[in-house]
Parts: C-alpha cells; sequence; structure tokens
C-alpha cells in the first residue's frame, strides 16, 4: 500500500537584496520512494508560471539539518537553530530559501514513521526504474 505524507511549509525566498519574502511549499513523501522526499511550489512562484517540484534524497534533508550538506543541484545547511536553508540550482539560475527548521524536522520524522530509515525496499523502485527505461525494447 502506497502511503503519501504532504505537509505545507511555508518558506521565504531570499533575494539578490536580501529580503525575504514568502513562498508557499508543500513537503511531500511518498512511500513507493522511500529514499527521496520532494518539495512542491506552486505555478505562482515560477518562472514559467508551472508548479516546480524539486525531488532530493531523504538522507540529503537530515543530514542538512545537523551541518552543511549536498552536492550539485541541492545543497542544505542549518543558519542558527531556527531556520534551514535550501539552495537549489537549475538552468534558470540560483534559488535560495529559508525553511523553519522545526517543520523540516517534523516532517522527516513523518517520513521515517512510514518507512524507517535503513527499511528502505528498493525492490519495487528498481523494478519501475528499469519498465520505464527498457519499455518497448
Amino acid at each position: 500500500m502506497q502511503i503519501t505524507l504532504q505537509q505545507p511549509a511555508g518558506a521565504r525566498l531570499i533575494t539578490a537584496d536580501e529580503q525575504e519574502l514568502p513562498v508557499p511549499a508543500t513537503l511531500r513523501y511518498v512511500s513507493q520512494d522511500p529514499l527521496a522526499v520532494h518539495i512542491d511550489f506552486p505555478p505562482e512562484v515560477s518562472l514559467e508560471e508551472q508548479p516546480v517540484t524539486w525531488t532530493f534524497a531523504r538522507g540529503l534533508l537530515a543530514d542538512g539539518l545537523h551541518g552543511p550538506a549536498g552536492t550539485g543541484d541541492v545543497h542544505i545547511w542549518p543558519c542558527g537553530r531556527a531556520r534551514t536553508v535550501l539552495e537549489f540550482h537549475s538552468p534558470h539560475g540560483l534559488a535560495l530559501l529559508q525553511f523553519d527548521t522545526a517543520a523540516l524536522r517534523r516532517f522527516l520524522l513523518r517520513t521515517y514513521a512510514v518507512v524507517g530509515a535503513g527499511h528502505e525496499d528498493l525492490g519495487d523502485a528498481v523494478d519501475r526504474g528499469l519498465s520505464a527505461l527498457f519499455d518497448g525494447v
């Protein structure tokens, strides 16, 4: 049985001139993809006026709550005790967002209640990936 968790999380976009603009976001976890977490942003906050989803490792989120983590397109680090910064890199540029650390921790704990760390069953995910890769071959 697939379980999907969703949790609203208000983010603050940090602009080039260091202003903070509120941005609605939804944290999402799907038990069929147990190693990933998703952050969904509504169309009104994207450059192309389309919904945007960032997907990255659940372990990266866990690591980033305790210290700097990430390489590539997503970087996460604590900013004091109350906030955590997520930095997203895309072909369009860079977005720097601050989230309430307690909200991220609460979400992460909820994901572990669904699928515990180290108990992820990757068989179905691998099968789906291989089927998609070789579909029609």
